[in-house]
């Protein structure tokens, strides 16, 4: 990089946990990219009220998870892997993102994620508002839009269940992540419910999170958990029934940098989670290409499908976009949209994206170099 071009490169800098693998995976495809190393801010600092940001900064934020001390100040629980005081989480976490922007314009840096845009990504009713709204399929839900009725606890959900003609469901924490919380419910009369998740029960009756999905079998069992977990909201969904390879469940995480799909990973299950902690693995894309294409249906559809979900937080340049593909793969729905959905390790770009050869992290700095460079080009005299 010549000198020239240096003095205007983007100097970067993260909020993040200072030791999290996600800060290192920025750092290095910043360093990679012959740029200055990011200077870290770490939440704990937004927290205490400490963080500083410099004129002219490119100001990233990261997930704030993975750090006990962090988690304790945003929940204010103890144990880190308990699933209860998501509420309290939301609310004091989108306070300290408010607090970023805030300071961040004081200084006169700039963000890469908009806070208006987080706070609606960390809501599902919210995030599964927008995107109907938008003509985004999504699977049914009772509980978003703006005349959605508050649940309050089990009999609520087993009332909209029955209203709406949905034996199957999702129950799922307003504002959990990773799978948190998260109960895929099924009714096959009166009092035959079962559900599958990875929320633990201790003999006192508090929820834990478990890298093991286990299932509840009986409507009492269900009826605790989900009771539970009302007080911090909830938000229901039709249990869409999901393609299949080599005999798992599958969907996919499409990473969308500056609205443009550039990375997918196939995630497979033989439990209704296909998260990759809770035993999941990563199945094979070039597959998934061959079912669509026999289906009849356009892989390209299937990616505009999630360009047009992150189109809808318009103010933020990367998200990760869940993507639901029915029985038979030629339809698809979004089933979320992360805020912090790139971390996916070792995966490069897709052909025809432009982030060939790049993996999710130096994909969005080539994002914010082109930017910059688009930048200049329309403001030279």
């Amino acid at each position: 990089m010549s000198r020239s071009a240096s003095s205007h490169a983007p100097r970067f800098a993260v909020v993040g946990n200072p030791d999290n693998r996600r800060v290192a995976f920025f750092r290095e495809a910043v360093r990679a990219a012959g740029l200055p190393d990011v200077r870290v801010v770490s939440w704990l600092q937004v927290l205490t009220g400490e963080a500083v940001f410099r004129p002219g900064e490119t100001v990233r934020m990261d997930s704030p998870g993975e750090d006990a001390e962090v988690e304790r100040l945003l929940r204010g629980v103890g144990d880190p892997s308990r699933v209860e005081g998501t509420s309290r989480w939301y609310a004091t976490f989108t306070a300290a993102v408010g607090e970023v922007a805030r300071a961040a314009s004081a200084a006169g840096a700039t963000l890469l994620g908009d806070p208006g845009d987080i706070a609606a990504l960390f809501d599902k009713r919210r995030c599964h508002a927008v995107l109907d709204g938008a003509g985004v399929p999504v699977p049914a839900s009772p509980t978003s839009g703006p005349a959605a009725p508050v649940v309050r606890g089990w009999e609520d959900v087993r009332e909209l269940m029955a209203a709406r003609g949905m034996p199957r469901v999702f129950v799922k924490l307003a504002h959990g992540s990773s799978a948190s919380g998260v109960l895929a419910v099924e009714t096959a009369g009166p009092g035959r419910v079962r559900a599958s998740t990875s929320v633990e029960r201790d003999g006192e009756g508090r929820l834990f999170n478990s890298l093991r999905v286990r299932r509840y079998e009986t409507e009492r069992e269900v009826a605790e958990i989900v009771d539970t977990l009302a007080p911090d909201g909830l938000h229901v969904e039709r249990w869409l029934p999901k393609a299949s390879q080599r005999g798992r469940a599958a969907d996919l995480r499409v990473v969308v940098v500056a609205r443009r799909a550039t990375h997918a990973v196939v995630r497979t299950s033989r439990s209704p989670m296909t998260n990759l902690h809770l035993g999941g693995v990563r199945g094979d894309l070039d597959e998934v290409r061959a079912a669509v294409a026999a289906a009849g249906g356009s892989w390209q559809d299937a990616l505009a499908t999630c360009e047009r979900a992150a189109a809808c937080f318009p103010r933020t340049l990367c998200v990760g976009v869940d993507l639901l593909p029915a029985t038979g793969w030629r339809r698809f729905a979004v089933g979320e949209v992360n805020a912090f959905g790139d971390l996916l390790p070792g995966l490069t770009g897709l052909p025809g994206s432009g982030a060939e050869g790049l993996d999710t992290y130096a994909a969005q700095v080539a994002a914010v170099l082109d930017r910059a460079r688009n930048h200049r080009v329309i403001a030279a005299p």
